[in-house]
């Protein structure tokens, strides 16, 4: 069996490798380094606190962790010996091999190299190389007396800086807080709404209290962390940690920047996007507002369905501007922003059905021009003046100064009588009562007594004229309906009219002698109840000419 050169050279210097780092020699046999197993997990070579080089794979089934321990065992023996400490990186057929003066510190593998982050063989030799000098030159300053007493001083003076800027800024923190507390307490009633006062002193004190304590402690923990930052730095064992404190402030504040300059692109088309909505607005409204005013008229719209129509079509422009400019807002993209838009979504539609449909009961209510604002309406057991035709309720007045508020899809799925729609349209709204009359009274009479009652109403139109209706005949009794029109004032104070309409029928009843009496019988009478021809026309009825 015969060996080329090359052969023999990589297994001596693999042996050499191995005799230096203590590893046994019993299982040594001639193999290229194995790429890690899924559970062998990476191990980090250390020198002095400083982190010099990030191990992956496994060579003649020694892993990770163990080359290096074994890897730190000798780099220590290097460094007791004394020397120059060169530190060099040579190539080997395995990989590289970082070298300590003439002797071999750690190799380097190609299992090692992290391809992920665009690492290659010999760029994370000479990176581990190069924190590996660090790592000596820590060293030597540790048995510098002169360097390390150095050190010392610039952190003792740190710290007092330290301690007198925090004493500075606690002092500063504390008179401030007290200015704007004071300014807050003496301030807070003058600030008002509608004419009440909107903050409360003491509350708004609290609150104010407690964002100053919030920013005095922020200041204090920066000065904290730039002070650790600086001591750490100045000593040698600690070193690595410090630049590591410094790092990782430079890399938040860094990717901060980087993510508001990316930012400022979508925010500006963000902007863009709501500066066209609310243009579109404003031209929407305009256009709109000429219906409201009853300046312009036409089939499909009018002054009534004119506003809901208005807020509509605003609506909309906003909801396509703000679905535009969702992918542009910073963090949109974000798992934490889709799932707040998803729980949102969850929320609106386990918790809208009810609302939706509100809100589109208002809108049938307007477009289908069944009520208006003004008109005299009976809804179910209510009646009385419709003051406002909103997206959730419809709010009656009635007349008796009370307030009612009906839901809309009750509106729309109840019965509605409309007093204000006449034949007369414009000319007022519909007034109407009922009386029981037995049969002995002469229909004539009744009537004519209910329209001379009318006539004495004020409030009441002549035209159109009033009439009566006898809506039914019942077994002891006729009923009268007497049907009137109201001026289109009156339906704010419908029962007024209405009162004075019973008093007034009331008066005309007693001065013609007629009782307003439903009369109910036990047995029959001894004679039939009629009217005799001869009455048939008993004052105020007047017989035809």
């Amino acid at each position: 069996m015969s060996f080329s050169p090359n052969l023999v050279r990589t297994m001596l210097m693999t042996l050499l490798i191995l005799i230096t780092s203590g590893l046994p020699l019993s299982t040594f046999s001639y193999a290229t380094a194995e790429a890690p197993p899924a559970d062998v997990a990476p191990a980090a070579l250390t020198v002095g606190n400083r982190p010099i080089f990030t191990m992956r794979s496994v060579i003649l089934s020694y892993k990770p962790a163990e080359r290096a321990n074994a890897a730190q065992q000798r780099i220590q023996r290097i460094l007791d010996r004394g020397g120059d400490f060169k530190v060099v990186v040579k190539p080997h057929e395995q990989g590289a091999v970082v070298m300590i003066d003439e002797d071999a510190a750690f190799m380097v593998l190609p299992g090692d190299v992290n391809t992920l982050a665009g690492d290659n063989l010999y760029s994370l030799a000479e990176q581990a190389a190069g924190n590996l000098r660090l790592a000596i030159t820590e060293y030597r300053e540790q048995n510098n007396i002169k360097k390390v007493g150095h050190a010392m001083g610039w952190s003792l003076l740190a710290t007092v800086l330290f301690i007198a800027a925090g004493k500075m800024w606690l002092t500063l923190g504390r008179k401030l807080r007290n200015r704007a507390l004071y300014l807050v307490r003496r301030n807070a009633d003058a600030v008002k709404l509608a004419g009440v006062s909107a903050l409360n002193a003491e509350s708004t004190a609290t609150i104010v209290s407690r964002l100053l304590n919030t920013l005095i402690a922020s200041g204090m923990l920066l000065l904290s962390y730039l002070w650790a930052t600086f001591v750490l730095r100045r000593l040698p064992w600690t070193r690595p940690w410090g630049e590591s404190l410094t790092g990782y402030l430079f890399d938040t504040l860094g990717t901060v920047f980087k993510a508001s300059v990316s930012a400022i692109p979508g925010l500006m088309l963000v902007v863009v996007i709501f500066v066209l909505g609310r243009f579109i607005s404003g031209i929407i409204r305009s256009f709109f507002t000429r219906f409201e005013s009853g300046q312009v008229e036409s089939i499909w719209l009018d002054q009534a369905t004119a506003v809901p129509t208005r807020k509509l079509s605003i609506a909309f422009v906003w909801l396509v501007a703000l679905a535009m400019a969702y992918p542009y807002l910073p963090g949109a993209q974000t798992e934490a922003f889709k799932g707040m838009s998803v729980l949102f979504g969850l929320m609106v539609s386990l918790g809208a059905s009810g609302v939706v449909g509100q809100v589109v009961s208002g809108f049938i209510l307007v477009y289908s021009r069944s009520l208006k604002v003004g008109e005299y309406v009976r809804i179910g057991d209510t009646e009385g003046t419709v003051t406002e035709l909103g997206l959730f309720a419809t709010r009656i007045q009635t007349g008796m100064g009370e307030e009612i508020v009906l839901p809309n899809n009750y509106v729309t799925g109840t019965p509605t009588k409309n007093y204000s729609r006449t034949v007369a349209e414009g000319k007022g709204f519909v007034l109407d009562t009922t009386v029981t009359i037995g049969y002995d009274t002469p229909w004539r009479q009744v009537h004519a007594m209910l329209l001379q009652a009318a006539r004495n109403t004020a409030g009441l139109l002549n035209e159109p004229a009033p009439y009566v209706v006898q809506t039914a005949l019942s077994d002891w009794y006729v009923e009268y309906r007497l049907v009137c029109y109201a001026g289109p004032e009156a339906p704010s104070r419908r029962a007024l009219v209405l009162g004075d309409l019973h008093a007034n029928i009331q008066d005309a009843f007693n001065e013609y002698g007629v009782q307003i009496m439903s009369p109910h019988y036990m047995a029959d009478k001894d004679h039939p109840v009629v009217v005799a021809r001869e009455n048939w026309y008993a004052p105020p009825a007047n017989p035809p000419k």
